[in-house]
């Protein structure tokens, strides 16, 4: 009986060449899944293409995941304010787990003991998948063509194609001058002409954002609610989770906001750059985090800040499915619970800054900050001895080290 593998296939030349490269090395029956991430592709021409290969009509499998995408794996993240070494907003890390527990269901469904993608041997993609992949089905074999075959540069993956009738688009002829990878919260673009970090990418990387310089003249005022720590609607309109990412993401193009260029540290141990844009995700990061201002209190706002990092590497490593991200999880949605609000932005020339924010479940009292009278509201004689408490080990320190010294 022939072995079946799903494989991860977006319809590209890489992995119709690993498509062939299974059906010939393993003789397996290939099924495929592509998922529409939001990536802004057709997806009928991976279907086509998969026929044109010999996959069987019913073998060939595309979802839509936007909606799911958002709301069960972005939204989620950004409760938590989550960046990756300061800057990083994590926009292929976090479409990675969601594809692993496709291919695997998918397996489970179609009787496939492997599934397959065609992550390099160098990146990080290799680790998400496959640790996904085992934590939801221990059992499954995972095969990554790029660690396995003698395929190893552009002149050989076009001969292999040209051997085996594998079409060949003519923007694929040459040398391709860096590759993308693309989902509704980013774009991310890396390799070749921006292997080298201390040359700037030039302009025509940028795919979903306007130059800041060439950006409208005049800024966007736009408003976004929140509740528990999500956002709901734009500018009064209730959305969709991928439809809002979506709106922001035009919103936030059209004025340049949402561009990062930045060399990163890989999983696996090197040091990579890369060229992303994040137009909508940037601008749920600051209004998240100013609405969090208003409704979170002190000690908890400094302990989501805290464990940020920790959570952020978790999902960047491939461990979405680990229970120390799920435990994190729990943490961080707790925090959420009376994160409702409204936040006023402004979008101009590649920034997006807070104009306000309102909230019914605000913690700010004016009575009690106000530099005018606050009819008793607070007592600031209380500081006196407050400061005194906080200042007692400052002050046995100071004598200790000047006994010390003398």
């Amino acid at each position: 009986m022939t072995k079946k593998v799903v494989l991860a296939y977006s319809g590209g030349l890489d992995t119709s060449i690993i498509l062939k490269w299974l059906q010939n090395e393993y003789n397996f029956e290939v099924i495929t899944f592509t998922a529409d991430l939001g990536q802004g592709e057709e997806l009928e021409p991976a279907k086509n293409k998969a026929l044109l290969l010999g996959v069987k009509e019913e073998n060939i499998f595309i979802e839509d995941l936007r909606e799911e995408f958002v709301s069960k794996y972005v939204f989620p993240m950004f409760r938590a304010n989550t960046v990756y070494e300061g800057t990083y907003l994590l926009g292929t890390s976090i479409a990675r787990p969601l594809i692993a527990k496709k291919l695997v269901e998918i397996a489970k469904y179609v009787g496939a003991e492997s599934i397959a993608h065609g992550a390099t041997g160098k990146g990080n993609d290799q680790v998400r998948f496959e640790l996904s992949s085992y934590a939801l089905d221990p059992g499954i074999t995972v095969i990554a063509p790029w660690r396995e075959w003698d395929i190893t540069s552009r002149e050989k993956l076009l001969a292999f194609a040209e051997k085996n009738q594998i079409p060949i688009s003519k923007d694929k002829r040459g040398d391709p001058p860096f590759s993308v990878d693309a989902n509704l919260l980013h774009t991310s673009s890396e390799g070749k002409l921006l292997e080298d970090p201390a040359t700037p990418a030039p302009e025509y990387v940028y795919q979903r954002t306007t130059n800041p310089e060439n950006a409208p003249d005049q800024p966007e005022i736009i408003e976004l609610e929140y509740v528990k720590g999500d956002p709901f609607s734009l500018n009064g309109i209730a959305l969709a989770s991928n439809d809002l990412l979506e709106e922001l993401n035009l919103a936030g193009g059209r004025h340049g906001i949402g561009r990062l260029d930045l060399v990163e540290n890989r999983f696996v141990g090197m040091k990579s750059r890369g060229v992303y844009e994040t137009p909508g995700g940037t601008i749920m990061l600051i209004a998240h985090r100013a609405i969090e201002s208003l409704t979170v209190d002190r000690g908890a706002a400094h302990l989501k800040d805290e464990i940020m990092p920790k959570y952020a590497e978790l999902i960047y490593n491939g461990l979405w499915f680990s229970p120390e991200r799920e435990m994190l999880q729990a943490l961080i949605d707790k925090s959420q619970d009376r994160v409702s609000g409204k936040v006023v932005l402004k979008l101009f020339k590649g920034t997006c800054s807070v104009l306000s924010r309102s909230s019914s479940e605000s913690l700010y009292s004016e009575k009690h900050v106000t530099f005018e009278e606050d009819f008793g509201a607070y007592d600031q004689k209380d500081a006196e001895g407050f400061i005194k408490l906080n200042s007692l080990r400052l002050k046995l320190l100071a004598l200790r080290n000047s006994k010390t010294k003398s």
